[in-house]
Order: C-alpha cells, then structure tokens, then sequence
C-alpha cells in the first residue's frame, strides 16, 4: 500500500518547500533525491534537515544535505532505503519526479565551518559518507590550499556511495585528495580488505596527528576512530564526530526526542533533536514573539534553566544574561532534555 503526496501548506518545523528534480541510483540500496529550491536556503557543507514525510507534520526523519553550498545545481539528501523504514521507503519507492517536498532550515554542528583547518582526515562509513561527500567538495573547490585524506568503509565493494564522483575528484584535484576505500567483504585490487585499525591509520595517514579529524557512521565507527586518532597524537578538540544520524543497521525510526520542559505553567513537550527552540515552541503552539528569526533583533529572548543545547547567535544578549542563562529561540538548537524558566 503507497502513502499518497497531498500537497500541503508548510508546518512550523518544515517550511521550506522543494520540488523533485530526479532520483538516481547510487548503489543496491541507496537513492540521491535531487530538489529544485525556488528559494534561498541558505546551509552549510556537512548540515542536515528535517524531511516531512509524506507531507506529514507528524512524521519527520533526518537527512544530511548531500550537497554543497554554492556548488550543486540541486539540495540533494542520499538515502539508504531499509525494508522497516518508513522514511526512507517512501522516499525512494512513492516519491516520485515533480512531487514536492518540505524541509526544515538546515540544522547541526557537523560542518567544516565549525572545524576550520587546511589538512583533514575524513573518516566515513556507509551512508555517513554524505556529510563527508558535502564537505570535501566545498574544501577542495574553495580553497586550493587544503589536503584531505578520505577513508570510507563498506561492506563489499558495490556499496561505494558517489563511487563516480570519488574518482573525479581525485583525477581533478590529485596533490589535495588522497582517497582509502576499505572493504569489509569480496575486497577487490581498489580496496583495503577488512576494518579499520590502528596499523591502517598509521600506514596511509602517517601524519595523521597534524590533521583535524571528522568522522561520520554508526556510533562505535565514529568511537574507534576518535580513540585510534588520539592514540596516534591528534587532539580531542580537533576531532569531530557526526552526533544525529542513526546506526547504518539499525532502524529507521522517528528522528530522536527531547523532553523541553516549561516552567510557568508546567509543560513537558516532546520536540525532535536538533530543532531550533523557536519552532519547537511554534509547535507545540507555545506564544513567543519572533521578528527577524536570524539571530539579530532579539525579541526571541528566553531563558534556560538547564539543559543540552548550542547557540548560533547571542549577538544581542549581554555577558550578564548569557551568564543567567538567556539565549535567542531562533538561534538556539536543541541537542538534549530542556528546561525553560
């Protein structure tokens, strides 16, 4: 049974509407979905976005801006279609060419604007590759100065995401990327056989403690390589690990909540990890008044008793109510369990 495409208006966390370009086959399980943005949507390399699914303000997964800012033609989001996941089957067996699509404003920490270097190692598994992707193709065009190592782990030899571009980019720019695609299984001549591990490291990035590493896959892939990258001399603040996306395996569940607790009157409300505080509260039908919703105006001021959050923007707020605990909704992304005063 196909879900059907209503075409709806916007909801408070995705009012950005795209237009289905095209879809294409990257490996056995994986699609790229290519967007006609008519607007600005402005996003950084390595970010991702909340996807309506199905239209639907209720059901809502997310994705990684395959794409690069200023690059791509297209927003694109690469999906790996699991048979228990209700995103990514409709995404990739009922979305079709000319159907729209609602995304939120770009969202996550993930990004090489946060981890400005000139020398990087990128350390991918499976589809945790797209953020990688993202970003390597903004570095290498914008910046002729940049060295990037890419390590990429798969399975077996077909499920290389991008295998195509990989290799353009490498012919295009050879002094600046250095590609390592390592094969869990059937290795061919092209492949590193096995995991990654320490004498790995060592063998194809022997410079690795003068790099900043960025690293995006299932949560002990991620691990393993924060440990092995500080056993071999690169400092824990100059390592980056993707925190939003699921296990490659696991299931493709409704994108992780948080509780945003209201002090006065009492309310728990549960809103999706990495939303801004301003449209959770819009959401959840929460008064707060918002003018320019960039950070700069102020009037979104609120006040955190506790919680798990980053702020992109605290241009109007003093040391004094920073230090007590103020932050601009619209600037504020919601990262663990909340409370408001």
């Amino acid at each position: 049974m196909t879900m059907p495409v209503p075409q709806t208006g916007p909801t408070p966390l995705c009012p950005n509407r795209m237009q289905v370009h095209s879809i294409t086959q990257e490996t056995p399980d994986v699609w790229t979905i290519s967007l006609i943005n008519h607007d600005f949507y402005p996003y950084q390399p390595g970010q991702y976005a909340l996807v309506s699914i199905a239209n639907s303000a209720e059901t809502l997964r997310a994705y990684t801006l395959s794409s690069s800012p200023g690059l791509s033609r297209f927003i694109t989001l690469t999906v790996r279609r699991l048979d228990d996941g209700i995103g990514s089957r409709w995404l990739t067996q009922t979305l079709k060419v000319g159907d729209h699509l609602w995304l939120s404003d770009a969202q996550g920490e993930f990004t090489c604007a946060n981890a400005v270097s000139n020398r990087y190692l990128m350390a991918a598994a499976g589809c945790g590759v797209t953020p990688i992707m993202s970003m390597c193709r903004w570095l290498l065009a914008n910046n002729a100065q940049n060295d990037i190592h890419v390590i990429f782990n798969v399975r077996n030899p077909q499920q290389v995401i991008f295998a195509g571009e990989w290799q353009e980019l490498a012919q295009r720019y050879p002094q600046q990327l250095h590609l390592t695609f390592i094969a869990e299984f059937d290795a061919t001549p092209a492949f590193f056989a096995g995991r990654i591990s320490r004498d790995l490291l060592i063998e194809r990035v022997p410079d690795i403690a003068s790099r900043t590493v960025m690293t995006c896959g299932p949560a002990p892939y991620m691990n393993q390589i924060a440990t092995l990258s500080q056993q071999l001399g690169v400092a824990s603040d100059r390592i980056f690990k993707e925190q939003f996306r699921p296990m490659d395996d696991a299931p493709d569940e409704d994108v992780d909540q948080l509780t945003l607790t209201i002090s006065r009157p009492l309310k728990n409300l549960r809103v999706p990890v990495g939303s801004s505080l301003l449209a959770a509260l819009e959401a959840n039908k929460v008064p707060v008044l918002a003018a320019c919703r960039s950070g700069v105006c102020g009037s979104c001021k609120t006040r955190v008793l506790s919680g798990h959050y980053t702020t992109s923007s605290t241009m109007t707020l003093t040391p004094a109510e920073i230090e007590e605990g103020y932050v601009l909704a619209c600037s504020c992304q919601l990262q663990g369990d909340t409370v408001l005063a």
